[in-house]
């Protein structure tokens, strides 16, 4: 037995997953509203039997690990992590002796961070101008305070040390806590502490902020690298407004830590930071995993633009929905306006604009495009841009607004794109990003495997239909199952399919709660219907690679292969053209 299986053992998923979501037993199964959607009417659904989960209305689903790791944003060590606590499961024992030698290392980092997150708030109640400037000209509430485990770190040269050597914690460790100076002191002194969280709510560092704005000292100090603190990867805020984003479908991203605890005092929980650095790849993965929609709300300034320009492939490539939130005039950052009005920060981030839109508006305005020169480089700058992006169709539209702006042709504009080329990088195959579409399309594979598990006449359709069109491993292997195995009718987990148990058994609960009591008739039909529209899927998806050959094609002045190109999607477009009658 490994770790996985003595957890699953020990932890019921109806249990598990009814910590989070109000469940109704139905027949079988339980029942609840989706965690992920706003629905009114009960999609969730939990089989203990089979040990797994699935949201109709998201169309997520798995065992209790995936639960967890979407329900908490975590990844699969996170949540592993977590269950292993709730069934009181030892991991060491499953571990090398050098990941248990981390494992016991990390325990002990964790320990001596929450000591001192309770050391440094003791240590605010004990001295006035700490919160004279926490709570008075802060503005800050007892519950924010609570929340963010806001303290203060008092001017003491040990304080925090001693402290801490009397817990029976060593110099060596609370340095690689990231608490000391180069001279085993403590390294934060007289300034407001705010914890720095994983998305579990556990402390692994500290943000701190002189009281007393000083020229001749950094306004924050920040824990510096260490075995549980990485600034690349650290958002923070997250565990505080994981619930909120998945709620409301997005997240807003702001340059200031303050701006994020500032906001959440205000009610308007979805909003994070990236802890003063630059937004990376690990940054987006983390708040993906809870929505696929980012709101940015950074300066408007060169610096602001250039961020914002570096962040478009890095979203390109997380499947992320990039949006920017525009602050009025007179507001220089979130914190600023939230003084103001809430309701003005509110309306900002509902009126955020596509990242692309916004980027071109800029250049807009940072260019006199009504001379050749400004128009020049205007479209110079705008076209760098557009390159990231990676849909031909989102390509071409831009192509058209930058043409429009600047009074010309969309050939001219076109024309400009590709004498420009990026740097000879060999261009890659177009794959769309995990969007709305691809999710609805995983979709209905999902429910056309289904019906094929109850329905032995729409098995005998699967021998016209390449089991490749499917989307996956697991789904191709379940096609092909169905296909060599036509006229069985699947109630149970095949044994030629347990690699993929979690995913057959999640079909299986589709098939037994939503098409069972279907007629034979009614589940031909659909499964006809989802069939033509999965062979009319696939053609669309070579017709946009082959627009981006075309495209490419064009650039290069291959005349005679984009003759032939543009011939193929003519009779592809008139193909998908009779599908669709």
């Amino acid at each position: 037995m490994d770790a996985k299986e003595e957890i699953r053992s020990k932890l019921n998923i109806e249990d598990v997953v009814g910590e989070y979501v109000e469940l109704k037993r139905a027949g079988r199964n339980f029942k609840g509203l989706s965690p992920f959607t706003s629905e009114r009417t009960p999609s969730f659904v939990v089989s203990p039997d089979k040990n797994i989960w699935h949201d109709f209305s998201s169309g997520k689903g798995g065992d209790l690990f995936s639960f967890v790791m979407a329900v908490e944003g975590l990844d699969f060590r996170e949540a592993i992590e977590l269950l292993a606590r709730k069934a009181g499961v030892d991991l060491t024992k499953y571990d090398t002796a050098s990941s248990r030698k981390i494992a016991d290392k990390k325990k002990r980092l964790y320990e001596v961070l929450d000591l001192a997150a309770n050391y440094y708030q003791h240590s605010m109640i004990k001295n006035n101008s700490a919160l004279e400037y926490i709570f008075k000209s802060r503005g800050l509430t007892k519950q924010t305070v609570t929340d963010f485990k806001i303290g203060y770190a008092p001017e003491s040269r040990d304080g925090l040390v001693t402290f801490l050597g009397k817990k029976g914690f060593t110099q060596p460790e609370i340095k690689e806590a990231g608490l000391t100076n180069q001279y085993g002191g403590d390294l934060f002194r007289g300034r407001m502490m705010v914890s720095l969280m994983d998305s579990g709510g556990r402390v692994i560092g500290f943000t701190a902020r002189i009281l007393k704005d000083d020229p001749n000292a950094p306004k924050y100090i920040n824990t510096p690298q260490t075995l549980l603190y990485d600034k690349s990867r650290h958002v923070f805020g997250l565990s505080q407004a994981k619930q909120s984003i998945r709620k409301h479908d997005y997240s807003v991203v702001v340059e200031g830590n303050m701006d994020v605890v500032s906001s959440h005092q205000a009610g308007v929980n979805t909003v994070v930071a990236t802890a003063g650095t630059a937004l990376t790849e690990q940054h987006l993965n983390a708040l993906v995993r809870m929505s696929g929609n980012v709101k940015f709300a950074f300066d408007g300034d060169k610096a602001g633009l250039a961020a914002t320009e570096r962040a478009i492939p890095i979203a390109q490539k997380a499947g992320v929905e990039l949006k920017i939130v525009v602050l009025p005039e007179d507001a220089k950052d979130p914190d600023e306006l939230i003084q103001k009005s809430v309701k003005l920060w509110q309306a900002a981030i509902k009126d955020a604009k596509p990242v692309v839109d916004w980027v071109i508006s800029q250049y807009k305005l940072r260019y006199d495009i009504a001379s050749a020169a400004g128009k020049r480089d205007f479209t110079g700058a705008a076209l760098k841009v557009i390159r990231q992006l990676v849909d031909p169709v989102e390509i071409e539209h831009y192509q058209k607004v930058v043409a429009q702006i600047i009074d010309s042709s969309l050939e001219t504009v076109q024309y400009k794109m590709s004498q420009t080329v990026i740097e000879k990088k060999p261009l890659k195959e177009v794959k769309a990003a995990p969007d709305e579409q691809s999710r609805d399309e995983s979709a209905y594979q999902d429910a056309l495997l289904a019906m094929a598990m109850l329905e032995p006449a729409v098995q005998e359709t699967f021998l016209d239909v390449d089991t490749d069109l499917f989307i996956g491993e697991d789904r191709q292997a379940l096609a092909e199952y169905i296909t060599s195995n036509r006229g069985q009718l699947i109630s149970e987990l095949p044994v030629a399919l347990q690699k993929y148990d979690t995913y057959v058994k999640i079909v299986l609960l589709k098939a037994e709660t939503q098409y069972a009591d279907w007629t034979s008739h009614d589940r031909q039909l659909e499964a006809a219907r989802l069939l033509r529209q999965l062979v009319i899927q696939n053609k669309k998806k070579i017709q946009t690679q082959m627009t981006y050959e075309l495209r490419l094609a064009e650039s290069e002045h291959r005349d005679e292969d984009a003759l032939k190109i543009r011939t193929e999607i003519n009779k592809l477009i008139k193909e998908i053209n009779r599908a669709t009658r």
